[in-house]
């Protein structure tokens, strides 16, 4: 097979990838990386230097592709199935990826602060980024509820590769500050992404591990 992802379930940007993969049956293996674990985390230093996941690699056309974004990009150019995660058109393209890097920098970037700040030794915490990440998550929950007002997607009514990032991105930033009653359509959009079956895949894949995330 051509196609191995270098993941780990539990990764908000393996799940973006994984949410693409499996919308379009993509054929493709996996190699679950354990970071904690030298050897594991010397397959993936080797592929990519920063030892940051995913990586996917196209032994076919000998090419080692890193980022999330760039990753699903690629797919899309090069492994094309039925649901286009990147529209033809370039205004709508542009647009798509401006909401992807949205829910990828001011969702799962504040996110992932709350979360690893939990994960500090005691003594070692950071109040003050936690709270400035709290505000801004604050602010993009105020950006998503007018924005899917009259939308089902992030783009309208098909699904994009803006989507594959809101899943995992919104599913986590819920879990450390949880959608308001002031957010509704936000959390019907949350609802639908959780219901969506390449999603749902994904998070049953990521169960084993939820228990190790910080509440």
């Amino acid at each position: 097979m051509s196609l191995r992802l270098y993941y780990h379930p539990l990764s908000s940007f393996c799940q973006k990838v994984l949410i693409a993969l499996y919308e379009n049956g993509t054929p493709f293996e996996r190699e679950f990386i354990d970071l904690a674990d030298p050897a594991s985390r010397a397959k993936l230093v080797e592929l990519w230097p920063p030892a940051k996941f995913p990586v996917l690699r196209d032994e076919a056309r000998d090419r080692t592709v890193p980022e999330s974004s760039i990753i699903i990009e690629y797919l899309d150019q090069h492994y094309p199935g039925p649901a286009r995660l990147i529209p033809a058109d370039a205004d709508r393209a542009r647009q798509t990826r401006m909401y992807d890097r949205f829910y990828d920098l001011h969702v799962n970037v504040p996110m992932q602060k709350i979360i690893t700040d939990r994960l500090r030794p005691a003594g070692q915490n950071d109040g003050h980024g936690v709270e400035q990440a709290r505000a801004g998550l604050r602010i993009a929950y105020d950006m998503i509820e007018q924005d899917m007002a009259a939308r089902t997607w992030a783009m309208g009514e098909a699904f994009c590769m803006a989507d594959c990032a809101a899943a995992p991105a919104l599913f986590y930033a819920n879990m450390v500050l949880p959608l308001s009653p002031d957010h509704p359509h936000a959390a019907a959009y949350l609802d639908r992404l959780m219901a969506r079956p390449s999603y749902a895949r994904v998070l049953k894949d990521a169960q084993p591990y939820l228990a190790n995330v910080p509440r």
